[in-house]
């Protein structure tokens, strides 16, 4: 791959859609003449207005393909993936953009490490605190 701005080395993506002659596809043409399309023939959107132009839709954003990278993301981290790794995935810096943006979407978090723990007391934590225990009464 050639250099990118006359710098660097360049990355090369592999693209899940790509054009006839294996360019990627504008976002903007994709959501206005394949997918809001598809999605007003499912029923999900309205229909583009009568006299309206190819690119006029009256959907809302929220109904773009762009949803499905968060619908992705989403299933993935309520299924237990790693937030590093659905960062990665998704091409963000840092999982802090990641957790910024889906960590609603992980129920579960902590209760890894409560399995954990539970595992390691075992029978123990059915028995009385230890002194060392932050529920024993401290002696002053």
């Amino acid at each position: 791959m050639g250099k990118a701005g006359g710098g660097g080395q360049g990355k090369k993506f592999a693209l899940l859609l790509i054009a006839r002659f294996g360019n990627a596809i504008a976002v903007n043409t994709w959501n206005t003449y394949t997918w809001k399309p598809a999605l007003a023939k499912a029923g999900i959107i309205p229909p583009r207005a009568e006299g309206a132009k190819n690119w006029q839709w009256e959907a809302a954003p929220k109904d773009g393909f762009h949803v499905l990278r968060h619908t992705y993301a989403s299933i993935m981290l309520e299924a237990g993936e790693s937030v590093v790794t659905v960062a990665r995935w998704l091409g963000h810096s840092s999982p802090a953009i990641t957790l910024g943006y889906y960590a609603h979407f992980m129920p579960e978090a902590g209760s890894k490490g409560r399995t954990a723990i539970d595992g390691l007391l075992g029978e123990r934590g059915d028995r009385q605190a230890g002194r060392n225990s932050p529920d024993s009464p401290q002696a002053c």
